[in-house]
């Protein structure tokens, strides 16, 4: 070899081995046997080893010995070393080599088959490169879609409930306009019917016969009023405006009075007053006792025939107050049990009987203020029992949270 030739060799080897320190990408050769012909500075840093060490070594016991879960990696497996069985090319978009210290590092490579000038395979070359980074900026995007994915959902959610309340208040409100239509028609035709009357026949009317015709106004007007009450006590408490003055109550003789008024007594079968004790000494809002117990009585007499039996029942325990309205009534039908307490709710067993279905949903909501619950058994054509638990004291540990069944 003429030393021009040789010289020149020798440049050209420098020349590839500068390209090679160059290389930001690990890049090493294997012989026929899979050991190290020649590595370059990046791949010795990746994995932690110096140069000198690595050349004659097997670079499948050095970097490649195990999977990402530590198990063993047989290299008749390796992808890497199959180039030098079938001279193809083998490209791997997701592995792990390791480093001196033990530790693993996640990469691509590709095992590329070297050949010389008479096309005889002599070794691979393999180039990798470290993808840790763009592993991160992955999971960090996945992270990021997730959020975006969870947000869509918790924003349809929403959305979907919002839907959902519209069509509820859509329902109340179709509900609201067909009860008060109902309820104000019959008052109003009554009363109109009673003023007619009068005008036509005054002169012909006795005075027991007017007064019978102005008491079936009075009655009507009365009617209405309690109709109107009840959407303002309604109004109110969903303003959060209404509020809850306690005051010391004997709940027996507060009861006792109650059951004397006009509306609750009942001529063939009065109302049973049943209490184990004399005096049950509370501190109660009447305004909130008088409705929960007048819209329970009320219902009651509405749903009861003349002949069925109701009871009031009053009893404490420990510091709670229970109070039983039972009634011998039509009951409640099981598929009306879930919106009994709704606003405008009535039975499907009720068609033929006045009323608005908002005397259970203020009861329920009275029950909540005064921090009680209510619960009700019924079967049909055989009654109901609503069962009221109500602190008895204001400062009471016995609380009841607000439930119903």
């Amino acid at each position: 070899m003429s030393k021009p030739f040789a010289q020149e060799l020798k440049q050209l080897r420098r020349q590839h081995q500068l390209i090679l320190n160059a290389v930001g990408e690990g890049v090493y050769g294997l012989d026929l046997d899979g050991n190290v012909t020649f590595i370059n500075p990046a791949a010795a840093k990746m994995i932690d080893w110096p140069v000198t060490e690595l050349v004659g070594k097997s670079m499948h016991t050095v970097l490649h010995h195990s999977h990402v879960d530590g198990s063993p990696y047989p290299r008749e497996d390796c992808p890497i070393y199959a180039a030098l069985k079938d001279g193809s090319t083998h490209r791997v978009i997701s592995d792990v080599f390791w480093r001196k210290d033990g530790t693993s590092f996640p990469v691509e490579y590709i095992s590329t088959p070297m050949k010389d000038e008479d096309g005889t395979l002599i070794g691979a070359v393999v180039t990798f490169q470290d993808i840790s980074q763009r592993r991160w900026a992955e999971k960090i995007l996945e992270q990021a879609n997730e959020d975006l994915e969870q947000k869509i959902q918790e924003r349809t959610q929403k959305l979907q409930r919002a839907n959902q309340q519209l069509r509820e208040l859509s329902e109340m409100r179709s509900r609201f306009i067909t009860m008060v239509c109902h309820e104000f028609r019959n008052p109003l035709n009554n009363i109109t019917l009673s003023v007619s009357s009068l005008k036509r026949y005054d002169t012909h009317l006795s005075l027991a016969e007017k007064a019978g015709y102005l008491s079936s106004i009075n009655a009507n007007v009365e009617r209405m009023t309690q109709i109107i009450d009840d959407i303002l006590v309604i109004g109110r408490i969903e303003a959060k405006v209404l509020e809850v003055n306690r005051t010391k109550v004997d709940v027996v003789a507060f009861c006792r009075r109650l059951l004397e008024e006009g509306e609750f007594i009942r001529q063939s079968d009065p109302i049973k007053l049943i209490c184990p004790s004399h005096s049950i000494i509370t501190e109660l809002d009447e305004r909130l006792l008088y409705s929960i117990l007048g819209n329970l009585l009320a219902n009651a007499i509405r749903y009861t025939h003349a002949s069925g039996a109701i009871t009031l029942s009053l009893r404490k325990w420990k510091q709670i107050l229970i109070i039983k309205v039972q009634d011998e009534g039509i009951g409640i039908a099981l598929k009306d049990r879930k919106y009994l307490f709704e606003p405008f709710h009535r039975g499907c067993n009720t068609s033929n009987i006045p009323g608005t279905g908002l005397g259970l949903s203020i009861v329920k909501q009275f029950v909540d203020l005064l921090g009680g619950n209510i619960h009700v058994s019924s079967r049909i054509n055989k009654g109901t029992t609503f069962t009221v638990r109500l602190p008895m004291f204001n400062n009471s540990k016995n609380n009841i949270s607000a439930s119903t069944s």
